[in-house]
């Protein structure tokens, strides 16, 4: 039986959510299909996760999607190498289980270069992108993990090289990158040496703007307790609770799914205002 979570990724078959169907598919259409970089920042436990897994899901129709979270991947930050090596390591799991041509896959996982890591990286993405017979996206959930890191900076870099080139017709590359962070990491003030004056460094700077509402709408919290009624037949007055339910959460995406949470815990009685 489906339950409210508000604790990580909700999962369809197991949660109850509200349909965001409309917004993903605002994503696909104004940032994704055009090819465009950028950042979803938002407040912790506003959905980010949560909308990179559906945004992935549906896009696993028409592309090759590589989806990673930087939240524990301190050793990859420790040199160039690392973090190319690391991303290979961790990107050719995704592309096995995607079902990518073995020696495709093969390629993709020759050692890397310890002289020259990110030029070799570089290379490497360039053969993926053209060998896979579909555009690849990268998507990287809490990428603000480690944006005081130059490693990070210099890899930002490489994607922003790439993604010029690409754009001038001199190289082939991700067709869009998702990062996803608390903080829009284009904008952030950085202290890179201890002593040294904060600065505004961030290579981020093709990053489009992400300006689409992810809190939930009323029709949106609707559709969560639609849901839930269908299973449980509390009697809820639907368009009265959702209304009611927006009108103290402003939609923010935690707060919603906490409040039904704990009214689901009190049974019929706990559906009230």
């Amino acid at each position: 039986m489906k339950c409210f979570n508000t604790a990580g990724v909700c999962i369809p078959k197991l949660n109850y959510m509200a349909d965001t169907s409309a917004v993903i598919e605002q994503i696909i259409a104004r940032y994704v299909s055009p090819g465009k970089y950028f950042t979803i920042d938002r407040p912790r436990q506003c959905g980010k996760t949560t909308t990179l897994y559906l945004l992935e899901e549906q896009l696993k129709n028409d592309y090759i999607v590589l989806s990673l979270s930087f939240e524990s991947a301190d050793e990859l930050f420790v040199s160039l190498y690392t973090l190319a090596a690391g991303f290979i390591r961790k990107t050719a799991r995704i592309l096995k289980a995607q079902g990518i041509e073995g020696s495709i896959l093969n390629d993709w996982q020759q050692p890397i270069s310890q002289e020259f890591p990110f030029d070799d990286l570089g290379q490497r993405i360039t053969e993926l992108c053209m060998s896979c017979g579909r555009d690849v996206i990268l998507m990287i959930d809490e990428v603000d993990k480690s944006s005081d890191n130059q490693i990070f900076l210099s890899f930002l870099g490489l994607l922003r090289e790439k993604y010029l080139e690409q754009m001038k017709g001199k190289d082939q590359t991700f067709r869009s990158v998702i990062l996803a962070g608390v903080y829009d990491i284009k904008n952030l003030k950085l202290k890179l040496h201890p002593g040294a004056e904060p600065k505004y460094n961030s290579p981020w700077n093709v990053a489009a703007d992400f300006d689409l509402d992810i809190n939930f709408s009323p029709d949106e919290i609707a559709s969560m307790i639609r849901d839930y009624e269908n299973d449980w037949n509390m009697g809820i007055d639907i368009a009265w609770m959702s209304s009611i339910l927006y009108e103290y959460t402003s939609g923010y995406p935690f707060l919603v799914s906490r409040l039904c949470q704990i009214m689901a815990q009190n049974g019929r009685e706990g559906w009230s205002r």
